[in-house]
């Protein structure tokens, strides 16, 4: 019996890094459901589609990835998010954390922390 896969929504601006999300976990065999190029159309991917996780940049425009997540973790608890960061300062990074953060990856990434970070949220909320 075949197991679904999983089903991923990506909230990023920068067409590039979203397309670049989207092979990666396509090639490693996740379902990308749904896109949205700023916070605020990315809420409402998320809420009609209910994906069972979420790449969420931080900077954008309409509405900023801490916003989103903020929202998300109101609205949204169970479904991981993992945040896409240019930002690797410390307190940044803690911050997304305490506001409930499954992973983070930093910009520049590649397939194998993506990946990384996918596998374990989603290992996490199962």
């Amino acid at each position: 019996m075949k197991t679904a896969k999983p089903r991923i929504v990506l909230i990023e601006d920068n067409e590039l890094s979203r397309t670049l999300l989207r092979s990666i976990l396509r090639n490693a065999g996740y379902e990308v459901i749904g896109e949205a190029r700023d916070g605020l159309s990315g809420l409402e991917v998320v809420d009609r589609l209910q994906p069972d996780l979420v790449c969420l940049d931080v900077v954008m425009p309409k509405l900023d990835g801490m916003n989103v997540l903020a929202e998300l973790r109101r609205e949204t608890p169970d479904i991981p998010v993992i945040m896409i960061t240019g930002h690797t300062d410390r307190e940044a990074v803690e911050n997304m954390i305490k506001e409930g953060a499954s992973g983070i990856v930093v910009k520049p990434f590649n397939t194998t922390k993506v990946l990384a970070a996918v596998e374990r949220s989603l290992a996490a909320r199962a």
